[in-house]
């Protein structure tokens, strides 16, 4: 049967699409159409850096199939941010799974700015910093021959209905949006066609959620409860690293160097 190794941070945890008590996401959901064994090495919160250090030697183990590298919110939200240290952790997280005989997984992230509502001068600073990021992943899409989804420039990913009430985790139909994105790109390179499975064979997950959304007042309970602490935490970290950034570009006409916020975890 053939392995798929998910290597990523809270969205490839399941984050945003809570199910018996518990988050499920778009690998589970995935790797269910596509009748494969799943491995799930990812963890809230990690950075290309740790994915690399501490979820790649595990996933390796495995001998996957199929793998997943979905990473690189957590690197533009949060600080010391140094686009060539991320690029290096991909590469070579990417080249380790390449080189064992994956087919890999990988992504270009939406613009987190337009995901959050965030006014101009708050939204360039992440914007340049997903820019580089976006490039780098191109660049290492193109040279290890990834399946890598565009999901920055679908106008899908800024559905509204796409994302969970955090505005920073898909909902169940991102999540699905996601897996579906996942199974046709798979389906176009001929690939689905040649996984080893026990059930009746692939088919495409469903794009439509099986849950309803969350009512407002599931919404209004979230945010006066654990999405208070969740702005609490943006408030400490995100939010003043932004505003130094916006402050600097408008006293000197032109993008500031990015500048340290204090770190913390965020997906």
């Amino acid at each position: 049967m053939t392995v798929f190794a998910a290597l990523g941070d809270s969205t490839t945890a399941g984050f945003g699409d809570r199910v018996k008590g518990k988050w499920r996401g778009w690998a589970p959901i995935f790797a269910s159409a596509l009748g494969v064994r799943l491995h799930n090495f990812s963890l809230s919160g990690a950075r290309a850096a740790d994915l690399e250090r501490d979820q790649l030697p595990r996933a390796l183990a495995v001998r996957p199939t199929l793998a997943a590298v979905l990473i690189g919110t957590n690197d533009t939200l949060r600080d010391p941010f140094d686009g060539v240290r991320f690029a290096g952790h991909l590469e070579r997280t990417v080249a380790a799974l390449r080189g064992a005989g994956s087919e890999v997984l990988t992504i270009r992230l939406p613009d987190p700015g337009r995901m959050f509502g965030l006014p101009g001068p708050l939204a360039r600073p992440l914007a340049r910093r997903m820019t580089e990021i976006n490039e780098a992943a191109d660049r290492i899409a193109a040279r290890y021959d990834t399946i890598h989804f565009d999901a920055a420039g679908n106008p899908d990913s800024y559905d509204r209905r796409m994302w969970s009430v955090d505005r920073l985790h898909p909902s169940e139909r991102g999540h699905r949006f996601l897996a579906c994105s996942y199974f046709d790109l798979l389906d176009q390179r001929g690939v689905v066609r040649t996984l080893r499975t026990d059930g009746p064979g692939p088919a495409r997950p469903s794009p439509e959620p099986s849950s309803p959304p969350p009512s407002p007042l599931a919404q209004a309970l979230w945010i006066s409860t654990a999405g208070t602490h969740w702005v609490i935490r943006r408030s400490t970290d995100l939010l003043p690293g932004l505003f130094r950034l916006a402050w600097s570009e408008w006293r000197h006409g032109s993008p500031a160097a990015d500048l340290d916020m204090v770190p913390g975890k965020v997906a």
